[in-house]
């Protein structure tokens, strides 16, 4: 057996006959393995790096030929597999996650006629396989189908944009919701009430996505919406600077969260990259050398739910969870993490007053407390805890910087922003953050104690040269590096300069809340 590097060109040529013929589907997809043709007496093979030595050898031994293996990453080798063995006869029935792009207009027409039958739901598990798979192939963080009476929709979220994959038969939005159900292990014969759940699938052996999957009775029948989490810590964010925060804020804003005590506010809308920024500020606070911590750190987390493991890549960070069941809210949760010695503790959301002064005292008796708001900037923080009943002589003494921040999509380069096949027409490929920092400073700390106004605290903030959220999306939409009209579009909500803005943005109804 020959091993050629992966960075070589990888052929397009058509599986050989003779590996078709004695190559199963579910062996080839079990093993990571495909015959990219035959050249002379060689058969080229695609493996994964997770395909075991033995397997080229043998299929080698098999098929009485010398064999070549190339390695491919596993989600491109998997589609290719399937892709490989669309049309053939022999299907395996019980074939991993995630078939490929299969013809899903044969895949819609054998469910719609398969509910007439007893059994064989095959065709209705393999049409949500697909969208599955083309969710993730699409970065779509949210997989939504919605029976509308007469159709069914299924729809995407891209890059933060609910898009319309297409328009399904209404028959098929029953039997789709019902093996979502199953997947979350939730109860299919509840059709009357509200159900959540989760799952990880796989695709291939190499990439592993998290489900979290939410259910919702309407007029027209259930509803269900599944949100798409990579399971892989090399999926998450390592630093501050992939997210987008400019130099000149980052340093600031890891000066007030690299403190011994204090809060660190994080606000915005759901969907805006709260979680990911202060999961982000953990990381560094748990691995970063230029950091001097004094000694390790005891980081603890009380989360709803909790998104990513940290710990599974190595960080020595102990995550909880909210259980309203079992009596477990984020104020409960914290008053037991407060227990157990921590120097720093991140709350998932301020969302009660029970919650808000827990964090206060916390944050007070020499801990490092983070969490997140739902408010339009990062003045309103300072108001919405009043709001909660936090008196202002403690928000002053333990506030120490409230980040307020948005996602906007960025153009893609490749097509200049024209829209090409790679970015599915749209322009835009991926996102960034759009960042407003207040720093508690001393003249703010006496406008809160004093019971200033978000207004009053805003101006003072500008005046000392913070940017707003506004003056940073147009700046970024002066690089090229978004556009005008989605700084528009992310940043409406936010009213004019002399708003108050302490109203909390509502979630979307097509989301799935944090």
């Amino acid at each position: 057996m020959t091993a050629v590097e992966p960075s070589l060109a990888v052929s397009d040529a058509a599986p050989s006959a003779e590996f078709m013929a004695c190559v199963s589907h579910d062996f080839a997809r079990l093993h990571m393995v495909l015959s990219a043709g035959c050249e002379g007496d060689t058969e080229r093979l695609l493996v994964a790096d997770s395909t075991p030595r033995c397997i080229p050898h043998n299929i080698g031994v098999r098929l009485e030929r010398q064999v070549e293996c190339v390695v491919l990453d596993a989600e491109s080798l998997a589609s290719r597999i399937d892709a490989g063995y669309r049309g053939q006869t022999a299907r395996s029935e019980s074939s991993d996650f995630a078939p490929g792009e299969a013809d899903i207009e044969a895949l819609i027409d054998n469910a719609d006629r398969d509910l007439l039958s007893t059994d064989g739901k095959a065709p209705v598990v393999k049409l949500l396989d697909t969208m599955l798979f083309e969710a993730c192939r699409r970065n779509a963080s949210d997989l939504h189908l919605q029976s509308l009476g007469d159709r069914t929709l299924v729809r995407f979220r891209v890059d933060g944009v609910l898009q319309t994959l297409r328009e399904l038969p209404a028959s098929l939005g029953p039997p789709l919701v019902s093996r979502v159900k199953v997947l979350g292990k939730m109860d299919i014969a509840e059709r009357r009430m509200p159900q959540d759940g989760r799952c990880t699938v796989t695709i291939g052996s190499g990439r592993t996505i998290d489900l979290r999957i939410s259910t919702l009775p309407t007029r027209h029948g259930e509803r269900a919406v599944l949100r798409l989490l990579e399971a892989e810590s090399s999926a998450q964010p390592r630093d501050l600077a992939s997210l987008g925060m400019p130099d000149d804020l980052r340093p600031r804003f890891l000066s007030r969260a690299s403190r011994t005590s204090g809060i660190v506010l994080v606000t915005g809308p759901t969907g805006s990259g709260k979680t990911t920024t202060l999961y982000t500020t953990l990381r560094w606070l748990a691995t970063d050398e230029s950091f001097d911590r004094r000694g390790d750190l005891n980081i603890m987390t009380i989360e709803d739910p909790i998104e990513y493991e940290l710990s599974s890549s190595g960080i020595a960070i102990s995550q909880a969870q909210v259980n309203t069941k079992k009596g477990v809210t984020f104020a409960s949760g914290l008053r037991h993490i407060l227990r157990q010695d921590p120097d720093v503790v991140m709350v998932g959301e301020i969302r009660d007053a029970d919650t808000a002064r827990t964090a206060i005292q916390a944050s007070l008796t020499g801990h490092l407390v983070f969490s997140t708001l739902h408010t339009n900037d990062a003045a309103s923080a300072v108001t919405r805890l009043v709001d909660l009943g936090v008196e202002p002589y403690l928000v002053s003494a333990s506030l120490s910087a409230v980040l307020a921040q948005r996602l906007v999509r960025r153009v893609h380069e490749a097509c200049e922003g024209t829209g090409c096949e790679a970015c599915f027409g749209s322009g835009y490929s991926g996102r960034l953050g759009v960042y407003e920092l207040l720093e508690v400073t001393d003249e703010i700390r006496s406008l809160i104690s004093e019971g200033a106004t978000a207004i009053a605290i805003r101006k003072t903030a500008r005046a000392a040269g913070a940017r707003s959220l506004e003056d940073e999306g147009k700046r970024l939409a002066g690089l090229g590096i978004t556009t005008h009209a989605e700084v528009a579009r992310v940043l409406s909500g936010l009213g004019s300069e002399d708003g108050d803005g302490s109203a909390a943005n509502a979630s979307s109804v097509d989301e799935v809340t944090a």
